[in-house]
């Protein structure tokens, strides 16, 4: 890797992405495990007040005078917490990912060229494909294997690479819930989830390079949360010539990126087996409490449902990242020269868009 950042033609970071991007990659002692911090790694505090132990309950979290969170020498503002969630919790957010949050009125890459009646209803045209789906790469896949994100909120335009106030949808109460708790624990009170980005990987699918400098607001964090299985994630410097620090992210984990660390480039060059060995990782086997507290956001989910999901998650990963795209009292710009309609872009545009900053390996 060393050497490699030596070569010529290439960009720090690329290259450092094109070495983890490599399916025969086995030296993975550069990457930083939370799960035992190194010398580069150092204990955050958390605003434990801000957050009452009945809405993190209700949030499916744990109290956060619990949590665990460290920070990166190097990246201030960066903040990581690896699994806070209650035993069980996970679930319901990856089934609201595959079940509930595809459904319109959001959009998802899908709608690029299928037709809307095709894109309705994501999981009832998929749930009996997945749940009979064996190991053969040669079966069909399924619709919802085939989602490769979905837009919440301000739906983001890949054409111009803007959010409109003329393209916007009701954002999920229960996903502002918990992004509401996570972002005070982390000392940003009156949080607003305005906007999200949902991206599903599988073991073949990466993220490349980019910053999320879109939204109108960079005083106000941007979180992440992932599920399923685990990856690599790249978080480097204001220009891609600084050479990224390499760190896993398992299932349950979040990443707040605030501060200075809120415009730098990062990227997932790889999606890994989670590290048990096993086909889910056990964070995901528990069941969720039957006493949820009164007004909990956390739905049960059902035997069936659960089944679908796990079967997906044996070979995927779902990212959420959430942002506020405008500060209190702020207004888009007037656009001029617009269809004013915020339209997703066709596939060809996207394809365009994909190679140069959110890309996924082309199926």
């Amino acid at each position: 890797a060393a050497a490699l950042t030596r070569e010529g033609g290439e960009d720090a970071f690329r290259r450092l992405f094109r070495i983890y991007r490599q399916r025969d990659v086995s030296d993975l002692r550069g990457v930083v495990d939370f799960s035992v911090p190194g010398a580069q790694v150092f204990r955050s505090q958390l605003s434990i007040s801000s957050v009452s132990d009945q809405d993190a309950y209700r949030a499916g979290l744990q109290p956060v005078s619990q949590w665990k969170a460290y920070g990166l020498n190097g990246y201030p503002g960066f903040i990581f917490i690896p699994n806070p969630f209650l035993p069980g919790c996970q679930r319901h957010w990856v089934k609201q990912c595959l079940k509930l949050y595809p459904q319109k009125p959001n959009v998802c890459n899908l709608d690029l060229h299928m037709a809307p009646e095709k894109t309705v209803d994501l999981w009832g045209q998929s749930k009996e494909q997945l749940r009979r789906k064996g190991s053969s790469k040669r079966e069909p896949r399924s619709l919802l294997e085939k989602l490769r994100w979905v837009t919440l909120g301000y739906h983001y335009n890949w054409d111009t690479k803007k959010y409109s106030a003329n393209h916007h949808t009701p954002f999920p109460s229960d996903l502002a819930f918990l992004s509401e708790q996570v972002a005070a624990a982390c000392g940003f009170r009156g949080f607003q989830a305005q906007a999200g980005i949902l991206n599903y990987y599988h073991f073949d699918s990466s993220l490349g390079i980019h910053v999320d400098e879109s939204e109108l607001d960079h005083s106000r964090p941007l979180l992440s949360f992932s599920f399923g299985q685990s990856s690599i994630f790249l978080l480097g410097g204001l220009k891609r010539e600084e050479a990224p620090t390499a760190m896993f992210m398992h299932s349950g984990d979040i990443m707040v990126m605030s501060g200075v660390s809120r415009l730098l480039h990062h990227a997932v060059p790889r999606v890994l087996p989670n590290p048990e060995g096993t086909a889910l990782p056990s964070c995901l086997d528990q069941e969720v409490s039957s006493d949820l507290p009164v007004g909990s956001v956390i739905e049960h989910s059902s035997d069936e449902d659960w089944q679908v999901c796990a079967k997906y998650l044996q070979s995927s990963r779902i990212n959420m990242t959430i942002r506020q795209v405008l500060a209190e009292g702020q207004k888009f710009p007037e656009e001029s020269g617009t269809n004013g309609k915020g339209q997703t872009p066709s596939e060809d545009s996207h394809q365009q868009e994909n190679s140069r900053v959110k890309r996924h390996k082309p199926n």
